[in-house]
């Protein structure tokens, strides 16, 4: 070594003076505290990395807030749709009753009014029908009777002139068979020399007339089965002519019966709606009109299906992909103590704004849901069936 002031090189006894060497170690020193410090840091945030993706944990369930209902959710019985105000007159069920489709579970007060225009409106039906029949009648009874009674009369003249000729003309054959043989007789006398000619021709004179006879009373017989065919034919026509309808009146008599069945039946369902019945199969809810009072936007009843209970989960959108049919849902009430189980039937096809609110107002904010129906297992189906529209807290397990 050179020192710069003397031109002469350091010596060792220098180097290893104790001052020297001492800042020469503390130098040493600091610079390795500061590697091992960076060194160390290093390792602490690797560590602290790791450890906190370690510590995260996966997310195994959905929550959502809900609500119990039954299956096809409640339905409120009312009064048909009509201009008039409806009071119910009678009431035939209590809540808690269990009801069968098509069930009278009520009678509004307009019912024997109804029941009078119904019997009306049949009555109606039958003056129409008596119409219609008279029409294609075309004349009254009286006149069809006297043309028909004119008819038999003289298909009964007829047969009885008839019958009086052909016993004359039968006479008269009978008379002329016998002046055939008595003029032979007396031809062959005559010829004999027996008789004389003029007792001949008497003879031949009487078979002349009887023939002669003979022939008009077949030509008379003739005549009377013309004449007396012609004379039926005739009535019978006029016959035809009483009972004849012109189309138009029968068509007119026939919408008038039409007309009056159509009232009839419309007096009918009218008389049908003064009775309320269930639509389904179920058990009474709730009663919301008692006899005498008017029928409220809220109907008589709410109608369930308790046999089996559902809860309708109102999933956030953003966790409506995690949940899927058949997964198991546990379900806690928010104020009783009760434990529910379930499993996912089935999402809804739209998305809409949250109904439900939870208790932490914080959270009550504008969200958007989808809903999930959760088909509740028998036992849980029994402990909720008394609590339709209870709002609870639903965990999918997905």
């Amino acid at each position: 070594m050179q020192n710069s002031k003397l031109g002469r090189p350091i010596s060792r006894q220098l180097i290893f003076r104790p001052p020297f060497l001492i800042a020469t170690i503390v130098s040493l020193t600091v610079i390795g505290s500061s590697f091992f410090t960076v060194l160390k840091f290093r390792e602490v945030a690797n560590q602290k990395a790791q450890s906190s993706s370690v510590l995260l944990p996966e997310i195994k369930t959905v929550t959502a807030l809900g609500r119990i209902e039954p299956k096809g959710k409640l339905i409120k019985l009312s009064a048909s749709t009509s201009t008039e105000v409806s009071r119910v007159e009678q009431l035939l069920i209590n809540e808690g009753d269990k009801v069968k489709a098509g069930q009278i579970i009520a009678i509004l007060d307009n019912r024997d009014r109804l029941e009078a225009a119904y019997k009306e409106a049949q009555e109606q039906v039958k003056v129409a029908q008596a119409n219609l029949n008279r029409t294609k009648t075309g004349a009254k009874r009286g006149e069809i009777a006297a043309q028909t009674a004119k008819i038999a009369r003289l298909q009964a003249e007829r047969q009885g002139d008839i019958a009086a000729q052909v016993a004359t003309v039968s006479r008269l054959q009978a008379e002329v068979a016998n002046a055939v043989i008595e003029n032979n007789r007396y031809q062959i006398l005559f010829k004999e020399g027996a008789i004389s000619v003029s007792q001949r021709d008497s003879k031949r004179l009487s078979l002349e007339t009887a023939q002669k006879s003979l022939q008009e009373a077949q030509a008379q017989l003739k005549r009377i089965q013309a004449a007396s065919e012609q004379q039926i034919q005739e009535a019978a026509a006029t016959l035809d002519q009483i009972t004849e309808v012109p189309q138009v009146d029968v068509e007119a008599a026939q919408a008038e019966v039409n007309r009056a069945i159509a009232a009839m039946n419309r007096a009918k369902v009218n008389l049908q709606q003064s009775y309320v019945r269930s639509l389904q199969d179920g058990q009474v809810i709730e009663i919301h009109a008692q006899p005498g009072e008017l029928i409220s936007n809220d109907g008589i009843a709410d109608i369930g299906q308790t046999s089996q209970m559902y809860v309708v989960a109102e999933v956030y959108e953003s966790d409506i992909g995690k949940v899927r049919p058949g997964q198991k849902v546990k379900i806690v009430g928010d104020f009783l103590p009760i434990e529910l189980q379930g499993i996912v039937e089935r999402k809804g096809l739209q998305v809409r704004r949250q109904n439900l609110v939870n208790t932490d107002p914080l959270s009550n904010i504008d969200n958007r849901i989808v809903e999930v129906h959760i088909r509740l297992d028998k036992t849980s189906t029994q402990k909720a069936a008394t609590l339709s529209n209870m709002q609870v807290k639903v965990v999918i397990q997905i």
